[in-house]
């Protein structure tokens, strides 16, 4: 079976060059970029998304069977979701960041759109740690 965790580096064909691809007459621009560095949470990224989906969950279910937000098992599941929401979060900057600066010099447009991906990204943690505040503080 090939591993499918890196792609090697290809060189871009030469300009005006063909493509593999039938009646293609000129080189097209790359579909993808080849990531050259994982980042730090990557290859746990499914393993801490899951227990915060799972803490997440079993929150909202108290939530609306009656339980406040000053109950305890509210609170915990917060304290579970929330460092593993902020690390897979800030984890996910970091490769949406690296992304688009490795796509600058190929195609500028998808540089800067996937520099707008950082927007929504950083409003989440500001958001999640106003949450995670007011759930925390809350009394019973």
């Amino acid at each position: 079976m090939p591993v499918l965790d890196r792609q090697e580096v290809r060189e871009a064909p030469a300009q005006g060059a063909a493509t593999s691809q039938p009646g293609a007459t000129r080189a097209e621009p790359p579909r993808s970029v080849p990531e050259l560095a994982p980042t730090p949470l990557q290859k746990h990224f499914v393993l801490m998304s899951a227990p915060a989906l799972v803490a997440g969950a079993v929150g909202i279910t108290a939530l609306e069977m009656g339980a406040g937000f000053g109950s305890y098992i509210f609170k915990l599941c917060v304290l579970i979701a929330m460092p593993l929401l902020l690390a897979t979060t800030l984890d996910a900057i970091v490769r949406i960041w690296r992304s688009a600066w490795a796509w600058m010099p190929v195609s500028r447009s998808r540089g800067l759109f996937r520099l707008t991906w950082l927007v929504p990204a950083v409003v989440l943690v500001f958001v999640v740690l106003t949450a995670a505040a007011l759930a925390i503080g809350a009394t019973s």
